[in-house]
């Protein structure tokens, strides 16, 4: 099994049981725990974003000398964590509600200036992202879209592409090199915007079918944080590449 999702890939399983399938017992993984602990990381997320929202944005909508601290060290230390979290997966259970902690407070810094720019902005992002994938989710179950190698290869190498972009827009942007068009709120921004949205919506998918594949083969209990990790990765991307299209949008108006 594929996946676009970098934190769940196909050896995942296979490093468990070693090229076998693990035994069932009262410490496998399951769906409802799984879901449980997905749920109980949304929550710890929420929490610090609330809190870094107050801290990083003054009532006059400019940022306080705080916001560099949430907003860049929530996602230096969000990253960090989840590289911990991929190469080690048994420390899941401590590192995975440790990178919703700090990941919450990028996502509240951030969010808190997207809507001080665009009143309202939030509010859409967080229903699209959820309305997203409930959609996914019950598409998924009925067996419209099934994951199958091609449907994982496709996703695996778009995603790739967008973090190669975004990479190369890191490092020019260190020498002040702007990469044009895909960035702004013309025509080929917004296209770009949208492409970028299916695909990190695509992924969801592809988290669905790991998680239900992980409980098929009884995989120990941590997976549960594992797989609820890997979902709220792919959840964080897609709220964030909502706010960057809605912002796009809204500021052609």
């Amino acid at each position: 099994m594929r996946s676009g999702n970098p934190t769940l890939q196909e050896s995942t399983f296979l490093d468990l049981a070693s090229g076998s399938v693990v035994t069932r017992d009262s410490e496998a993984m399951t769906l409802n725990g799984t879901v449980n602990k997905t749920g109980l990381l949304l929550l710890l997320a929420v929490l610090t974003a609330a809190f870094a929202w107050t801290q990083s944005v003054a009532p006059d909508g400019t940022p306080t000398a705080s916001f560099g601290l949430y907003a860049w060290g929530g996602a230096i230390g969000g990253l960090i964590l989840a590289l911990v979290t991929v190469f080690k997966k048994t420390w899941a259970p401590v590192t995975a509600p440790m990178y919703a902690l700090v990941e919450g407070c990028f996502l509240g810094a951030i969010s808190a200036m997207f809507e001080a720019r665009f009143p309202g902005i939030v509010m859409q992002a967080v229903m699209l992202t959820f309305g997203t994938l409930f959609a996914l989710l019950a598409v998924y179950r009925s067996g419209l879209i099934k994951a199958t190698e091609n449907f994982k290869l496709g996703v695996a190498a778009a995603t790739g592409g967008i973090a190669l972009v975004y990479l190369a827009t890191i490092v020019l942007g260190l020498f002040n090199i702007q990469v044009p068009l895909i960035h702004e709120s013309g025509l080929v921004g917004i296209g770009f915007s949208l492409f970028v949205v299916v695909v990190a919506a695509l992924n969801l998918v592809l988290d669905f079918d790991f998680i239900e594949t992980g409980v098929e083969h009884g995989a120990p209990k941590y997976m549960e944080w594992y797989g609820a990790f890997g979902l709220m990765v792919t959840l964080v991307w897609l709220y964030v590449e909502f706010l960057r299209l809605l912002a796009k949008l809204q500021s052609r108006d």
